[in-house]
């Protein structure tokens, strides 16, 4: 494999002078340069494009993290990030902090100043005096997660849906309503704690309880076990994630608890899985792929230094109405 010396060799000049061809980053003669292009063509020399990304701090790479790769709601925001980071000359590199906090701050360290140029972080837990003093000054946008001390930032009111979900089971009339909610360190989850407990406290004659999950499959499914089997289950329930929802399906299936007629179940994230089980579930969508789009474009309007651009986007959330809280004759 040829190196930039064996270049240098071939074209007669100096390792540097091939450098600031190949980087555009200073004076070359025109004929000089001629001559590094046509070794580079003959020894079939392919710049080393991390190496260059050193020297010019431009890499044309960004950083996408993202808390679990396995969640369709994370796949549609990863998607949306890297259509519109390709559609405008750039590569993403994917990195799955499986909600470890930990892992989260090591890949922000990993990639500060190397090998991207800003990051995009989907779900953060890391507080933002803390990922502040991480980044080092490399440019960030948070997405699925409202911004306090962070500038750059698209998000969906997780309050305002949790608050339209839980409305909604009331308005069916559930008087006996469960929330099975995320994690505790989670932003988003939060949020939609705090949109339950509210819609319940200006309810009069409404009770709510609330079931810790962990926004997966099994942590649905081990809340929904304990709610079902309790003294005095739930008329309804609003689960903070749809892979939670599925889960809370699966649980009433194998105890004979019939949905809608004998609970009434609501979601949120509006996963592709949630419109295809039956029964179909009510959800609050928050539109995943166009949340990845909009954090892509901040954070290329960064890159670009456009002043004028807009640093932050709030989504609005939408109440889905599907089966899980119909009557069965509607």
């Amino acid at each position: 494999m040829a190196t930039i010396k064996d270049v240098a060799r071939l074209a007669n000049v100096s390792v540097s002078t091939v450098s600031r061809a190949i980087n555009h980053s200073g004076y070359v003669a025109k004929d000089v340069y001629d001559r590094v292009l046509a070794a580079m063509r003959e020894l079939n020399y392919q710049p080393n494009a991390v190496a260059r990304g050193l020297v010019s701090r431009k890499t044309g790479s960004i950083g996408l993290i993202i808390p679990d790769v396995a969640n369709p709601f994370f796949s549609d925001i990863a998607r949306g990030v890297e259509d519109e980071a390709i559609a405008n000359g750039y590569t993403v590199i994917l990195c799955n902090t499986d909600w470890n906090l930990q892992r989260e701050q090591m890949y922000v360290r990993l990639m500060q100043g190397k090998w991207v140029e800003g990051i995009v972080l989907v779900g953060s837990r890391t507080p933002e005096q803390e990922l502040a003093a991480l980044l080092n000054g490399l440019p960030i946008v948070l997405a699925d997660r409202k911004p306090n001390l962070l500038k750059s930032a698209v998000w969906s009111d997780n309050e305002v849906g949790a608050y339209l979900a839980t409305q909604h089971l009331m308005d069916v009339g559930c008087r006996k309503i469960a929330h099975i909610a995320g994690p505790e360190d989670s932003p988003s989850a939060t949020a939609r704690r705090m949109g339950f407990r509210r819609a319940i406290e200006e309810q009069v004659g409404v009770y709510g309880t609330i079931a810790q999950g962990n926004f997966r499959f099994d942590g649905g499914y081990d809340a929904a076990m304990k709610l079902f089997t309790a003294d005095d289950p739930p008329e309804g329930i609003f689960a903070a994630n749809d892979m939670m929802a599925v889960a809370v399906i699966q649980a009433a299936n194998r105890l004979g608890i019939r949905i809608p007629r004998d609970v009434r179940l609501v979601g949120y994230d509006n996963i592709s899985m949630s419109e295809y089980v039956y029964p179909s579930i009510t959800t609050v969508e928050q539109r995943g792929y166009d949340m990845g789009r909009e954090a892509s474009k901040l954070l290329l309007a960064l890159l670009e230094q456009r002043m004028d651009a807009v640093l932050t986007k709030e989504l609005e959330p939408t109440l889905l109405i599907r089966q899980s809280t119909q009557t069965e004759n509607a």
